[in-house]
């Protein structure tokens, strides 16, 4: 009897989210992919999604042209492309209008990327299907993603069903998602027993992290009941949070008698040797140490592998920040286990209270920043579910789709209190189209639209980060912040970070030369340039209230084209929005406390700001 062939994809990008908050540069990814094709294993490599894009805007890369330029050498060696994207949500964590959804997989296919993997972290078929529909009208193969996880609603009948309605809408493939790698091999085994019993010929893909220990356990079961391709990974950037190792993936279904591909050593360990230049050239220093390590206390809270990079340097900034206010008020500061552990208890208390979304971007990060927020206050002596970002309530109101199970009493109630309504109309219906609208605002800044609009759908996907992108604020900040953290890297053990004086960078952009004055400790401010100043404040004097920052994070006046920011001399009641921090990918709306006269701005947007940090003065009225 002929044995059964299992095939492997090489995660690339999942591999560096999983570990970090960065990226490879496209000059470090064209170099490697090489190296990849010669290790002769795979036959499809993940080569971006949502977090890869947003990244190389943050350091001020065009992921377009990063994206043409590494898809380009597996296409030319018969190896298929595949990326991420979370269905209403596009490549971003707020849900993105149906005709900015279509350009997307127009402008993907036309770039190099064969397969979508579309998923919906409440596993919502209405967000699924229009994917489904645009990726097949652009030529690329639809793969629709489970989002596995393990709680008394997701059983192997729910997604057994799930998988049927996928397949019925049209789909090529499904993927089994299991994003946190909690999904236990027996049941796992099950599912994909399942779905092939519904259909013997659906190509299925196994997608896992390795942090809480049971993948390879379930890569084994998946692979005994059908499973067609297998996701993985190369240290050092294997295990930890991120995938099984390619070595003892491959060297474990061969011994079980499945076929599979042999592995190039040479090009193996010329991958490896490659992968750690990066990480010494500066991706390691966003590599939290703990991220390299399992860990089963992510059995309990489920939180995915893909987002642990994030959470750790978030961790890091909201610990410190935390600890200030606790020195201030004469308290003992925690530690950064003492953090996680608080952190992970709370995710697995709140979870069921918010209806069981699965934990997977963008519903994750809300859980988690939730819980960090639910956590933070507390420790402050203030009240659970004091600090509610609108993102987050949106996904408890419904509005990005519907929960799988119900939502506690007490919100509900809360969501009452502050006059917010319930809602399970189809989610794609409260996001009108705006394409027009920003090929009108392209046009008027004299911006080109790009090759197949591949530059309007940019800025239409990730508004903020593609103006910080093309005014080289980006990579301004993106330097400043590298720049800290190598100063940081290099201080003698003891020894404080911050120099006696403040050092100088020079910044290239678009082909302009910037020298950045970068400043530590109490000296800190923003960064200036001679070429591009940063816009002063609206006004930087004025009587009346202070109004702090709730936490720290980017101070942003708006956080989309449809708002109209506050002026001085405005005036504002109760309730209303003056702006939004944007911490933990999310934008936690700024609501005035009494109403007033706004009399003075005292940040720009875009600026960081630390908690307490004085943003606005209000005359009282």
């Amino acid at each position: 009897m002929e044995k059964r062939e299992v095939k492997f994809s090489l995660v690339f990008r999942d591999m560096w989210q999983s570990a970090g908050k960065y990226v490879p540069r496209v000059d470090q990814l064209v170099k490697v992919a090489p190296a990849i094709i010669r290790m002769g294993c795979f036959d499809r490599v993940e080569t971006n999604g949502g977090g890869f894009e947003q990244v190389n805007l943050l350091f001020g890369e065009n992921p377009n042209n990063a994206v043409r330029q590494w898809t380009k050498p597996f296409h030319e060696a018969g190896i298929q492309t595949h990326m991420l994207d979370r269905a209403l949500n596009g490549l971003r964590m707020s849900p993105v209008p149906a005709d900015v959804r279509r350009l997307f997989y127009k402008v993907k296919k036309a770039q190099g990327t064969d397969i979508t993997r579309t998923f919906c972290g409440l596993n919502d078929i209405r967000n699924i299907a229009p994917s489904i529909r645009y990726a097949k009208e652009a030529g690329m193969i639809s793969q629709c993603s489970l989002c596995i996880t393990h709680s008394p609603i997701h059983t192997v009948d729910y997604y057994v069903d799930m998988a049927r309605q996928l397949i019925d809408l049209g789909c090529d493939e499904i993927c089994l998602k299991d994003m946190a790698g909690i999904g236990r091999p027996e049941t796992l085994g099950k599912i994909c027993a399942g779905i092939k019993a519904y259909k013997k010929d659906i190509i299925v893909q196994y997608h896992s992290h390795a942090g809480p220990g049971f993948n390879m356990a379930s890569i084994l079961e998946v692979c005994k009941n059908g499973c067609d391709y297998v996701d993985t990974a190369v240290a050092p950037l294997a295990w930890g949070t991120g995938h099984a190792d390619i070595l003892a993936v491959q060297a474990m279904l061969k011994d079980a008698g499945f076929k599979v591909k042999e592995i190039n050593m040479a090009a193996y360990m010329e991958v490896r040797s490659q992968i750690q230049e990066m990480m010494d050239d500066f991706l390691g220093l966003y590599c939290n140490p703990l991220n390299r390590i399992n860990n089963s206390l992510l059995i309990a809270p489920g939180l995915p592998g893909g987002m642990m990079g994030s959470l750790m340097a978030d961790l890091e900034t909201n610990l410190e920040s935390l600890n200030k206010w606790k020195a201030k008020h004469g308290q003992a500061e925690l530690t950064q286990d003492e953090l996680l552990v608080k952190l992970f208890d709370e995710v697995a208390y709140i979870w069921p209270k918010v209806g069981y979304p699965c934990l997977v971007t963008p519903f994750s990060q809300y859980v988690k920043n939730l819980a960090l927020m639910n956590v933070i206050q507390m420790e402050k002596g203030k009240e659970r579910w004091s600090m509610i970002a609108d993102d987050i309530w949106d996904m408890i109101l419904g509005k990005a789709g519907r929960l799988p199970g119900e939502v506690a009493p007490e919100l509900k109630a809360l969501a009452e209190a502050q006059g917010r309504k319930f809602s399970d109309t189809d989610p794609q219906a409260n996001y009108p189209d705006e394409l027009d609208k920003y090929r009108q605002m392209m046009a008027e800044k004299g911006w080109d639209t790009g090759q197949d609009d591949e530059e309007l759908f940019e800025y239409a996907m990730h508004p903020s980060q593609y103006e910080a992108y093309k005014s080289g604020k980006a990579k301004q900040d993106f330097l400043a912040d590298l720049q800290k953290r190598r100063e940081a890297a290099a201080a003698p053990v003891g020894a404080g970070s911050a120099p006696a004086q403040p050092s100088t960078v020079t910044v290239t952009v678009n082909g302009q030369s910037y020298k950045v004055d970068i400043a530590y400790g109490e000296q800190a401010a923003p960064a200036q340039t001679s070429a591009a100043p940063t816009a002063q404040p609206a006004a930087a004097t004025g009587e009346g209230e202070d109004i702090p920052a709730p936490l720290e994070g980017k101070f942003y006046r708006v956080k989309n084209t449809e708002e109209t920011p506050k002026q001085p001399g405005d005036r504002v009641k109760a309730g209303d929005i003056l702006g939004y921090i944007e911490a933990m990918k999310t934008y936690n709306a700024i609501r005035a406390e009494f109403d007033g006269t706004i009399t003075a701005i005292l940040v720009n947007s875009g600026d960081a700001v630390e908690e307490d940090d004085v943003i606005m003065k209000i005359a009282k009225q």
